[in-house]
């Protein structure tokens, strides 16, 4: 059916203006973005399928929810029929928004009275990596942040993951805290003993030039875990 046969109160955009974005579904809020479906498929329809594909496991393409979509990269959208150069342009836009939203919030207060925020930020940066990344958050003497940097991917390890640079980029940021985070393609958060001795061994290394290691945070696609509220630091 098309969008304009649905009743009014059934129409993402008239539904939204009159309830309120959190009304809407995935797909109606999706639909919104995408505007036009491609022939023989309204937008609604298209927005469910691409909300449907299963997500990639090295053998095809999918998305497997909205979390999945939002974070795929230009060349992921550029296989999808009926998503244009306009239509990619704006879900990665959208994603980009919300990243830097999340990144202002962290700017403007102490990320010790946002972790949810902390967690949602890491997990817009590298959630949906299909390669492990490790990633560093410098903070200030007030616990805001300053930057969020990527510095190592790959399979991490005690032996990949250098101390050095770690403490090299603390020092360029003039950062008094920082808090780590990588990756779980694997989908699992729980910590590993490698997880474990990699966060012993940058507390040490970091607390020769008197920096903080506040938290390390594990994250995956729709889960994140935090090792300081776990205990393990």
């Amino acid at each position: 059916m098309p969008l304009d046969d649905l009743p009014p109160d059934a129409r993402p955009r008239e539904k939204l203006l009159a309830k309120g974005a959190s009304a809407l579904s995935d797909a109606e809020l999706l639909a919104l973005l995408l505007r036009t479906g491609i022939a023989g498929k309204n937008v609604l329809h298209m927005a469910q399928e691409l909300l449907a594909l299963p997500h990639r496991n090295g053998q095809g393409g999918g998305f497997d929810g909205i979390a999945g979509l939002l974070n795929a990269t230009a060349q992921d959208l550029e296989r999808v029929k009926g998503l244009g150069p306009a239509k990619r342009a704006e879900l990665l836009a959208v994603l980009e928004l919300a990243r830097r939203a999340a990144q202002q919030q962290l700017r403007e207060r102490t990320v010790l009275d946002a972790p949810a925020t902390v967690r949602e930020y890491v997990q817009l940066h590298i959630g949906q990596r299909r390669y492990e990344v490790f990633a560093v958050l410098f903070l200030d003497s007030q616990h805001r942040l300053l930057a969020l940097e990527e510095l190592f991917r790959g399979t991490l390890s005690q032996t990949s993951v250098y101390p050095r640079e770690v403490v090299l980029r603390a020092l360029h940021h003039h950062a008094s805290s920082v808090i780590l985070a990588h990756n779980h393609p694997s989908g699992s958060v729980e910590p590993s003993r490698a997880d474990e001795a990699l966060t012993n061994t940058l507390k040490a290394a970091l607390a020769l030039v008197d920096v903080r290691v506040l938290d390390h945070i594990i994250v995956a696609p729709g889960q994140s875990l935090s090792m300081a509220e776990r205990g393990l630091l």
